[in-house]
C-alpha cells in the first residue's frame, strides 16, 4: 500500500468521524468546529486528487469566511439547547428511516460494480502550464453558469434570512434602533461641561488656606 492510499484512508476515516459528529454532538458551537474539520479532510482528499485550486477554495471560503459567519450566527441566535434536546426524540424515527434508506442505496450502488478500484482512473500528471483554476472557471462560466448564478442567489437569501434571525426582538435582551440613532441631534450626543483648571483650583486652595 502507497504512502498516497494511507493517507487518503487517514483522510477519510477522520472526515467521517467528524461529519458523524456534527449530527450528534449536542452543542450547536462544536458541531460548527467539527464542519470545519470535515471541510478541512475533503480539502486534503482533494489534494491528494491534484486539484489543488478546490482544495485552497474550500479552506478559505467554507473554513475562513462561511464558517466564521455560522458560528457568529449560532451564537447571536441563542439557541435553547434543552429545548432542541428534548424535541430530538420526536424526529428520531424519521432521521433514523432516512438515514437506513440511504445506507442501502449506497450499498446497492457500490455492489453493483460500479466502482470497481481496478477500473477508477487516477489522475495523470499534466506539465507546468496546465491551470486546473482556468479549465475550472471555462466548465462554470459555460456549461454551468445558470446553475452557479442559481446558487449566489440561493447565498444571498441565506444571509437575508440570517440578518432577519439576528434583529428579532427577545425578551431581556438589548438592542438598537437604527431609526432612532438617525435623529439624535448634536446636543443629544455630545454634551460639553465646564470644569476650573488645575491653576484655578490652586489658587483656590491657596487663598482658603
Amino acid at each position: 500500500m502507497s504512502f498516497l492510499q494511507v493517507s487518503f484512508y487517514c483522510f477519510s476515516l477522520i472526515l467521517i468521524v467528524a461529519a458523524v459528529r456534527v449530527v450528534t454532538v449536542g452543542n450547536a458551537v462544536k458541531a460548527a468546529l467539527y464542519l470545519v474539520l470535515v471541510f478541512f479532510s475533503a480539502a486534503c482528499i482533494w489534494i491528494t486528487l491534484e486539484a489543488e485550486f478546490l482544495a485552497i477554495v474550500l479552506v478559505l471560503v467554507y473554513v475562513g469566511a462561511v464558517m466564521v459567519l455560522f458560528l457568529f450566527v449560532v451564537m447571536m441566535l441563542d439557541i435553547d439547547i434543552t429545548r432542541m434536546r428534548e424535541s430530538f426524540g420526536r424526529y428520531l424515527f424519521t432521521g433514523g428511516s432516512i438515514a437506513v434508506i440511504m445506507v442501502i442505496e449506497l450499498g446497492i450502488v457500490v455492489m453493483a460494480g460500479s466502482f470497481d478500484l481496478d477500473r477508477v482512473p487516477r489522475p495523470v500528471g499534466h506539465d507546468s502550464e496546465y491551470s486546473n483554476t482556468k479549465e475550472l472557471g471555462i466548465l462554470l462560466y459555460t456549461d454551468y453558469v445558470y446553475i452557479v448564478e442559481l446558487a449566489a442567489i440561493l447565498l444571498l437569501v441565506a444571509i437575508i434570512a440570517a440578518i432577519a434571525l439576528t434583529l428579532r426582538k427577545r425578551p431581556k435582551t438589548h438592542y438598537q434602533s437604527p431609526s432612532q440613532q438617525l435623529t439624535v441631534t448634536k446636543k443629544e450626543r455630545l454634551k460639553i461641561v465646564e470644569m476650573d483648571s488645575e491653576t484655578n483650583r490652586s489658587s483656590n486652595r491657596g487663598s482658603s488656606s
